[in-house]
């Protein structure tokens, strides 16, 4: 079961129509990467062309990355999963008010997007300047990233709000707990054993290889290769095999295969409801039932659009990267298509 027919969809006449300028995709079958597909360019106007490896931005999927290690970390006794978060953070805590003398901020509500912050108004854009602001800095409103001071709105597990700031704090209190950056720990932990070799959160200095976002009339976004200064939120650039190998993790690890350390509970808790049908611990969920869950993230930023989607008791899975912000969701642009085949091949 699984696999796209690539052979029903014509991939450049399609990217044509949707003037997406490159492409790169991976399927997952039976457990393994069974298919990997690169078309188009990594910058408009050039020979550039997309490669296996070429690099793109994973936006929000970053997310799955950073829960995935967060889980980890919980199996080791280094993090807690329903503990008040500020009892680990050092460099800066979440501020007490009204709204947080029930519940406490745990770190399940930060994962699963229901911890009462809501991210202010035109906040957390992509970088425009080469120095990157601290977690710190960011978090206390003191940039241009987030100029108001994070802090709890609503009731801690009350409502869901999409929350990047959620995950700046997860970021924050990974690098307080073990006392490394995050980058380096993931890298230790996910990236090394996993052999994602392809997968960093530092632009290169050396660039031939990294995607140039594009606005949806195909033409070079301004800043040409857009990241963001908050790693574990959206800060990911990789490649779809080098994803696919982590949502293969996340499966054998449900079966108690794990490389990582990953216990067959905590995988499951990770694609299990939390309180809300749709959403997991860093991931979205849709399905009633344990052989039919999908999980699935989406990546959507300056100049790209991605999507990755699962079936982890199926063993099948996709992975779909472009540099191209086509303006509309993913699911109404060539992502969806190539999607719609995916699952349709699985039935």
């Amino acid at each position: 079961m699984g696999g796209v027919d690539l052979k029903n969809i014509n991939m450049n006449e399609r990217m044509k129509y949707y003037h997406v300028t490159g492409l790169s995709l991976a399927v997952i079958d039976n457990g393994q990467i069974s298919t990997s597909a690169s078309y188009g360019l990594l910058e408009t106007g050039t020979n550039r062309q997309v490669k296996h490896r070429s690099l793109f931005n994973a936006c929000s999927i970053s997310k799955f990355l950073t829960s995935v290690l967060a889980m980890t970390l919980i199996e080791q006794g280094i993090l807690a999963l329903d503990e008040d978060v500020n009892v680990r953070l050092s460099s800066w805590e979440i501020p007490d008010n009204e709204r947080t003398k029930n519940n406490k901020v745990t770190l399940r509500h930060l994962l699963s997007h229901q911890s009462g912050l809501i991210d202010p108004k035109g906040s957390f854009p992509e970088l425009t300047s080469i120095n990157a602001p601290s977690m710190v800095e960011l978090l206390e409103g003191r940039t241009s990233y987030c100029t108001e001071p994070i802090e709890v709105q609503v009731e801690p597990g009350s409502e869901f709000h999409y929350s990047d700031a959620g995950f700046c704090i997860i970021q924050q209190l990974i690098e307080d707990v073990t006392g490394k950056p995050f980058n380096v720990v993931m890298k230790e932990r996910i990236f090394s054993p996993l052999r994602m070799n392809q997968s960093t959160f530092n632009l290169p200095l050396e660039r031939e290889n990294i995607s140039c976002g594009h606005n949806k009339n195909g033409e070079v976004v301004e800043a040409k290769y857009p990241i963001y200064p908050y790693p574990a939120a959206a800060g990911l650039l990789s490649t779809p095999s080098d994803l696919a190998l982590l949502i293969i993790e996340l499966m054998n690890s449900v079966q108690g295969k794990s490389r990582i350390g990953l216990s067959s509970s905590k995988a499951k808790e990770m694609i299990t409801p939390q309180g809300k049908t749709w959403t997991g611990l860093g991931l979205f969920l849709n399905g009633c039932t344990d052989r039919e869950i999908e999980i699935s993230s989406l990546g959507w930023g300056v100049g790209s659009q991605c999507m990755m989607a699962a079936f982890p008791s199926l063993k099948t899975g996709l992975v779909v990267m472009t540099n191209t912000d086509i303006g509309i969701h993913q699911l109404q642009g060539i992502i969806g298509e190539i999607y719609r085949s995916f699952t349709k091949s699985r039935k």
